[in-house]
């Protein structure tokens, strides 16, 4: 560690000693377009479902409509429910990993003034 090293510059050295996967990764990134794909066309589906109920006298077709429309609101709560999941699953990676280094850093402080505190010796009884 150089004295030009900046905190962050360190907060990025250790994420790569630690190997936590970029939240960027492919597959994950495929999950959260399918999850945005599927919100989309769950309310394309939706929508449709509502126009082509709305535009016939035949009970047979508005049926196959409301089908359609409960289809379109099943895709948009698994979409949304997808996209969810893997949209925080990055950003908590990213939060536990910097509460792993803050802690350490921490530890690494106290640690460090104990031990001053006890070379001084002013203590009058031991802990």
């Amino acid at each position: 560690m150089t004295s030009t090293e900046t905190r962050a510059d360190r907060f990025v050295s250790e994420l790569a000693v630690l190997k936590i996967p970029d939240p960027a990764a492919a597959r994950a990134g495929l999950w959260l377009r399918i999850g945005m794909a599927l919100m989309a066309l769950g309310l394309v589906l939706v929508v449709s479902a509502y126009f082509i109920s709305h535009n016939t006298g035949d009970q047979l077709v508005q049926n196959d409509a409301l089908t359609l429309g409960l289809a379109g609101v099943a895709a948009s709560v698994v979409g949304s429910a997808l996209f969810l999941r893997y949209s925080l699953t990055g950003f908590l990676r990213f939060w536990m990993a910097r509460q792993s280094y803050d802690l350490t850093l921490l530890a690494d402080r106290l640690l460090e003034r104990d031990i001053r505190h006890d070379l001084t010796g002013t203590d009058a009884a031991p802990r």
